[in-house]
């Protein structure tokens, strides 16, 4: 918890004067009974207010203090009475204002807590967002940050709040009769026992809770982005089989800790009902003897500091029940927060070599994985301008050895050039920037086309997004709808086919003008004629673009300059023309072959 309290630096003044303020409210709560004994003592049951044994100077110097004659009981009473109000209404000032100070803190805590911690996971490499899964981190980003505001509230109101009640109403309970003191001496010893076993209790569960609540957001994230797959499966019984059991699994856990949790309600309950009793027993029986010093006013007034000390006590437990749920958020919030990432850039912003790309004896492993190498022993040199494509049976590494290019991912050994110059000395930013990348999925917004295209360039022009899309053969089906490009997509793009939104795709990196383009089978969905066109088009205006393509159709990468093999094993044995590797490569002979058996079965 400590670490996060830097974020409520920007706040400390409000949340010091938060606890100040609430002195204000605490000091009229504790004032109420006491006016209350004077208004039953001196107003309803005409006591002597000069009496030695029954009377009070303080009492006496109030009614002077507004000019109001002891001996008027009716006045005694609606004295008593609006004094009472007044410090009700001041008190109420008192604690809205403290509502406002704490809120006020309490949210700038959270919006700078949940601002840092989203940049954070902007920050975070492939791998480790992989690692916390989608649905933790939307949990770790909403519940945890929700249940640490929340606690940083309670404490800016309780910090004060429970201790002055416990020792406030401990030293005007006494003050009334030390036997009163004895019977609070009993009572707290228990509550605090068994309210400290309960919590205990319930602290580990808490964490659990919060575990459960991450499978709960896992699932229904995977659902919603999955729901056409598991309509067109049929499986909605299924997947409504899965949440069921994460959600039964949830609602156990919390069940579980509330079921401890109820125990101190009735515990509270129970406690100051038998203190209550003993006051009112022991103040009766003082009364009923005409004990010195005690009356029914005073009985009443004991009865309520009780009430409040006991209460102040339930407080201070539910303050440590707070805290245990919030130290629990807490860590979650730190394992985002102290998560460096593993993708990491240098200090380079630019560089030039005529080999724009260049793979030297590079090994990569996916991250957590054993068994041998994806890509192994890899050597590839692409020249400015030129176009190669990547082929190899499915699994073979043709996705990973892209990836490395933008550093998704970082080579287990070797090293990737990009201008002659290590990846690992770049700016991040400086080299994405020169990198335009497609990938096998179309990510799209829900926004207008316009404005997914201009994700590519924000301050692209009109022009540029046009020439970007006709480039992309995606001008034509654009200009078919209502809006052209101001025409609003579904979420995910669920209102184009799978062809547009890859074309749409394309024309995002495009816009860009990029150095390098990476196309990461993304023209799966396009038929042979608009592929051939898309590639035209790209010789013709993007000459001086380093292309990188992957692609699983023969017929999509045999007007590349180059095509690069991936064998089984994940090497790069042969990188040539298409001509070529017909003669030297039996893995893209076999590709070929097996291609043009299944287009001779499909045309029979």
């Amino acid at each position: 918890m400590k670490k996060l309290f830097r974020f409520l630096k920007p706040y400390s003044f409000l949340a010091i004067i938060s606890p100040i303020i609430m002195i204000g409210e605490v000091v009229g709560d504790l004032c109420l009974p006491y006016l209350m004994s004077f208004l039953v003592n001196y107003g309803v049951l005409g006591e002597d207010i000069a009496d030695p044994e029954k009377g009070s100077k303080l009492a006496a110097g109030l009614l002077n203090l507004v000019g109001v004659n002891p001996d008027n009981h009716m006045a005694v009473i609606i004295t008593f009475g609006i004094m009472m109000l007044l410090v009700t209404l001041v008190g109420g000032f008192f604690g809205t204002f403290c509502a406002w100070t704490a809120a006020t803190a309490s949210q700038g805590f959270g919006n700078d807590l949940r601002r840092t911690a989203y940049r954070k996971v902007m920050s975070l490499s492939i791998e480790q967002t992989d690692k916390f899964t989608t649905g933790s981190l939307v949990t770790r980003m909403t519940n945890d940050i929700a249940q640490l505001v929340d606690f940083v509230e309670t404490v800016l109101r309780m910090m004060v709040r429970s201790p002055m009640f416990f020792i406030g109403g401990t030293a005007l309970l006494i003050s009334l009769n030390l036997s009163f003191g004895a019977v609070l001496l009993c009572a707290l010893p228990v509550l605090l026992f068994i309210l400290i076993f309960i919590i205990l209790k319930a602290m580990p569960i808490f964490a659990r809770v919060q575990e459960k609540l991450d499978r709960v957001n896992a699932v229904v994230q995977e659902n919603v982005s999955g729901a056409r797959v598991i309509k067109a499966y049929s499986r909605e019984e299924y997947e409504c089989a899965r949440f069921d059991r994460a959600n039964s699994e949830m609602r156990d856990t919390n069940l579980k800790v509330q079921m401890i949790l109820t125990w101190i309600g009735p515990v509270i309950t129970t406690v100051m009902a038998l203190a209550t009793a003993a006051i009112i027993f022991i103040g009766g029986l003082d009364v009923k003897l005409g004990n010195a010093g005690m009356s029914v006013g005073n009985v009443m007034a004991g009865t309520s500091y009780v009430t409040r000390v006991l209460m102040s006590v339930m407080m201070v437990t539910m303050l440590f029940q707070s805290i245990s749920r919030a130290n629990a958020s807490a860590k979650r919030v730190n394992e985002v927060l102290d998560s460096d990432p593993v993708v990491v850039g240098g200090e380079l912003e630019d560089a030039s070599d005529d080999t724009v790309i260049e793979f030297r004896n590079v090994d990569f492993s996916y991250p957590g994985t054993v068994g041998r190498e994806v890509l192994k022993n890899v050597n590839l040199k692409i020249h400015r301008g030129e176009t190669v494509a990547v082929i190899g049976a499915t699994g073979s590494g043709k996705s990973s050895l892209v990836r490395m290019i933008p550093r998704f991912y970082d080579c287990t050994s070797g090293d990737v050039f990009i201008d002659g110059k290590p990846i690992k000395e770049y700016r991040l930013s400086a080299l994405r920037k020169k990198i335009s990348y497609v990938m096998q999925k179309s990510e799209l917004f829900s926004d207008t086309i316009e404005n997914n295209i201009k994700w590519g360039k924000p301050d692209a022009t009109d022009e540029e997004i046009r020439e970007a899309a006709d480039t992309a053969q995606a001008h034509e089906f654009i200009s078919g709808f209502d809006g052209g490009y101001q025409n609003f997509l579904a979420e995910k793009g669920a209102s184009v086919s799978g062809g547009q939104k890859q074309r749409l795709s394309i024309a995002r990196a495009l816009v860009r003008k990029p150095e390098i383009l990476l196309l990461d089978d993304c023209t799966s969905a396009l038929d042979l004629a608009t592929e051939a066109k898309l590639q035209k088009a790209l010789r013709e205006k993007f000459a001086d673009t380093t292309v990188v393509m992957i692609a699983q159709r023969i017929a999509s990468v045999k007007t590349a300059d180059r095509i690069a093999v991936i064998e089984s094993d994940g090497r790069i044995l042969h990188c040539a023309p298409h001509d070529e590797l017909l003669q030297i490569s039996e893995t893209y002979r076999d590709i070929c072959d097996s291609q043009m058996k299944n287009a001779s079965v499909g045309g029979d």
